[in-house]
């Protein structure tokens, strides 16, 4: 019996979306009654398209990874890409792609920078600049097509990490096809579109840099575009469960797909376990002299920080279902000690004051909140941050990488060494943190003993005991 083919757009050809969404596909096809092809689009004048047409896109996956106290290294090749379109190149043959009748699904990921309103699009630009602007035409021709046709409107499914994706990306093309003029048929159109917000979760280093013919000794080709990824996967999609009778991710035992009303607490648990864990890691451990998570787990007083901090701190100060969330943070540890992947801490500290009020600062109050006492692991990993924005003083020998009007901030407040100062100003910036954290005052009497005693001890984990010992509840 034939399939019915079921085709997609993606725009975007990087690792994270070919382990991802391309991996989804292929393994939908190999075990299902689903046949799916993937036409991707390069959103960026720069690409890694002209090689995957070499490779008549193909390319083969590496899962390496720990579940379950189980080693796992297995390869498996991806062979459901369809076609591959460079738009600054082939216009004509990108806006082609929405004939397709089979069409009905669009993913991308063009990072958390990609869904963007850019006003400088034009219509008649080949193509507009943005991914937003990109689809909009492509969206356009389909409805131009198709007459409007109800029956030819698409799911579609972005991955890019910021919250409620598909919703700003619905909003930023309506907007566009106000700007644009393109009428209120085609807008009522749109809005018969499928946009949906999603969460995803599977850490994706790309191209191994490292034991290169250990990965090419079995391919029947010169890979130029192998990918390795962790074997944990989780796709969180917001939407009506009806989306499984033509995307049947849940037939699929190799995946965690959930297709909820809500994903909201699966965002707050990823962003406050796997992601926080990440950012209050990041400065004890490079002042520790450790570069990599994996690392992290190899050492006594770092692992012991780490899970301390998890288990009573963290997970308490989550709302959520304690049993789920332990067993989440249980595998986020392991994933964490994954042997296969360098996961630099240097790499993470990117930008780490707003991830830390994003990440962290949410468990650190809602602790204080209900306990009555703020949490000593992470005001400690907060000292240690703002002791690593010091770096005239802590003489570390990485660089800073955050907005600059951030960084000048902490080389004045720090030019005094008066850590009752550092503190105080670094507590009431309210630029950093969208509230007045100086108002907190046993957070202020708490983070002033870690940071005199990372100021006086040269090695943290001295620190950290010398600053257990003198802070009592």
């Amino acid at each position: 019996m034939k399939k019915n083919i079921t085709d997609s757009i993606q725009f975007g050809e990087g690792n994270f979306l070919r382990a991802f969404v391309d991996y989804c596909i292929q393994i939908l096809n190999d075990k299902t009654s689903f046949s799916g092809k993937v036409n991707i689009i390069q959103p960026l004048p720069e690409g890694m398209i002209e090689q995957l047409t070499i490779q008549n896109g193909k390319y083969n996956l590496f899962h390496e990874g720990i579940i379950q106290g189980k080693k796992i290294r297995d390869r498996m090749q991806i062979n459901c890409v369809k076609q591959m379109n460079n738009p600054y190149q082939e216009f004509d043959q990108f806006l082609e792609l929405a004939k397709n009748e089979n069409l009905t699904f669009v993913f991308s990921n063009t990072t958390e920078a990609g869904i963007v309103l850019d006003t400088k699009d034009q219509f008649t630009d080949k193509p507009p600049r943005s991914f937003p602007g990109k689809l909009t035409r492509l969206l356009h021709h389909r409805y131009k097509t198709f007459n409007g046709d109800p029956s030819k409107v698409l799911h579609i499914i972005p991955s890019e990490l910021i919250e409620q994706n598909g919703t700003k990306l619905k909003k930023i093309i309506l907007e566009l096809s106000k700007i644009w003029k393109l009428g209120d048929h085609f807008i009522s159109w749109i809005n018969q579109n499928h946009f949906y917000n999603t969460l995803v979760d599977r850490i994706v280093p790309g191209f191994p840099k490292k034991d290169l013919d250990f990965y090419k000794k079995e391919l029947s080709f010169d890979d130029q575009l192998i990918v390795t990824c962790e074997p944990f996967f989780l796709w969180v999609i917001e939407g009506n469960p009806e989306l499984l009778k033509i995307f049947p991710l849940d037939q699929l035992k190799e995946i965690d797909v959930k297709v909820v009303p809500d994903l909201d607490i699966f965002r707050t648990r990823k962003v406050r376990i796997l992601n926080g864990s990440h950012t209050t890691m990041v400065p004890v451990g490079l002042l520790h002299g450790t570069k990599t998570v994996s690392d992290i787990l190899k050492n006594d007083f770092l692992k012991t920080f780490l899970s301390q901090t998890l288990f009573n701190e963290i997970i308490p100060s989550v709302d959520l279902d304690k049993q789920q969330l332990n067993d989440y943070a249980h595998s986020v540890l392991e994933r964490f000690s994954n042997p296969f992947i360098i996961h630099k801490l240097e790499s993470i500290s990117l930008n780490s004051i707003s991830k830390f009020k994003v990440r962290v600062l949410p468990s650190l109050i809602s602790y204080f909140r209900k306990q009555g006492k703020v949490p000593k692991n992470l005001t400690f990993s907060m000292a240690a941050l703002i002791y690593f924005y010091g770096k005239e003083v802590s003489k570390h020998p990485y660089p800073l990488k955050d907005d600059p009007k951030i960084i000048t901030f902490f080389n004045k407040i720090w030019s005094e060494n008066n850590i009752e100062k550092v503190v105080l100003e670094t507590l009431s910036n309210t630029d950093l943190w969208d509230k007045n954290l100086a108002e907190i005052s046993p957070l202020k009497y708490t983070l002033t003993k870690a940071l005199n005693a990372l100021a006086t001890h040269d090695k943290i984990n001295e620190a950290y005991q010398f600053f257990k010992s003198i802070s009592h509840e």
